[in-house]
């Protein structure tokens, strides 16, 4: 028998996630944002479940290439646009529409010869300070790709630093407004946080969300995903290979960082580190056990975690364990948020972190 670890894809759940960032964008047309390989959970796994979106906006080539060779016929944007120019054949090849937000990217635009002018999306830098053109030099910026016979149709677009906080986005959407507001062409400039908290400021033509349809909430934890009716696309389970009885005082793990204070039980499920589970997470990290939800005890190793199986008395060797995500034994769902935030980081990096040797399947 296999190692009893299994990440399952729910397709329903990413189409009912992608359903609810359709009803608040309303007549907005739909990027689904796939980057870094659907966010962990795999193109091929997260497409049937996506392929109502508009459009599919990544990073790469190769990865516009596998949604090309899905069947996807619609729109495909590079978020970050090309890295050489010689990208630019392939972005004529497969139909692409690329971002444009510095002076070597139009370089390689004017010196690129081809049959077949492309579309592009002018990245404007409103206050995050990444990629894009200032506000100041916007415009000569768009009127230089105007000029481009390379070019056909260009589309406005910006990145929000905080949609998900309280600074907010009034003065990113000005600067946007402002530098814009007698150009033509379709703007986009709202990504999972603005479409949920700020949507009648930041709808445009197109958005953009991301970790939405995955299940996590943008601005947790000021908000939950269940607030945002998102519902979990990833569910990490495995089952407890041993029970240990602790006396009081007993040490667990590595570093002995856990002491028992009284008599109690605990399980080790089979999976580490080197599963994706966040090493940084520590004593009182949720999990559930056969549905309840309860604690991690001790260090996360390569390849166990010890759990607390005082609320869940019944359970014993083979009992399902849940890192995140929906049980199969009663639905309960235990948020990834909620383990990110215990092991001090963000939901968007354990869905990142899954490890290849964890078995996927699609649900």
């Amino acid at each position: 028998m296999p190692r009893p670890i299994l990440a399952t894809i729910h397709t329903d759940a990413l189409r009912h996630n992608l359903d609810r960032a359709r009803r608040a964008a309303l007549d907005a047309r739909v990027w689904a944002v796939v980057k870094a390989n659907a966010y962990g959970h795999g193109i091929e796994r997260a497409y049937e479940g996506l392929r109502g979106a508009d459009g599919f906006a990544l990073l790469d080539l190769a990865e516009a290439e596998r949604v090309r060779a899905l069947g996807w016929r619609g729109p495909i944007l590079l978020l970050e646009g090309v890295f050489d120019a010689r990208d630019l054949e392939l972005c004529s090849r497969l139909d692409l529409w690329h971002t444009v937000h510095c002076d070597e990217q139009i370089d390689m635009l004017a010196a690129h010869k081809t049959q077949q002018p492309q579309r592009v999306f002018l990245k404007m830098n409103s206050g995050m300070n990444r990629l894009g053109f200032t506000p100041e030099r916007y415009r000569a910026a768009w009127t230089r790709l105007n000029a481009l016979p390379q070019v056909d149709e260009i589309s406005l677009v910006t990145h929000f630093s905080d949609a998900d906080g309280p600074r907010g986005i009034d003065a990113q959407v000005e600067a946007f407004r402002r530098a814009t507001e007698d150009l033509p062409g379709e703007r986009s400039i709202a990504n999972s946080a603005a479409l949920l908290r700020h949507p009648e400021g930041t709808r445009a033509d197109w958005v953009r969300p991301g970790i939405l349809l995955y299940g996590s909430a943008p601005d947790f934890p000021a908000h939950d995903s269940a607030h945002w009716q998102l519902q979990p696309t990833m569910t990490l389970a495995t089952r407890l290979i041993g029970i240990q009885d602790l006396a009081p005082g007993a040490m667990v793990g590595y570093g002995s960082r856990f002491a028992a204070e009284q008599p109690m039980r605990i399980g080790i499920a089979a999976v580490g580190y080197a599963d994706g589970y966040p090493r940084h997470a520590d004593t009182g990290a949720p999990v559930l056990v056969n549905g309840v939800r309860t604690r991690m005890v001790g260090r996360v190793s390569m390849d166990m975690i010890t759990v607390d199986l005082t609320p869940v008395p019944d359970a014993g060797f083979g009992s399902e364990v849940v890192l995140w995500g929906r049980s199969a034994v009663n639905g309960t769902v235990l948020p990834i948020d909620d383990v990110a935030r215990a092991a001090g980081t963000v939901g968007y990096e354990l869905m990142c972190a899954l490890a290849l040797r964890v078995p996927t399947i699609v649900a």
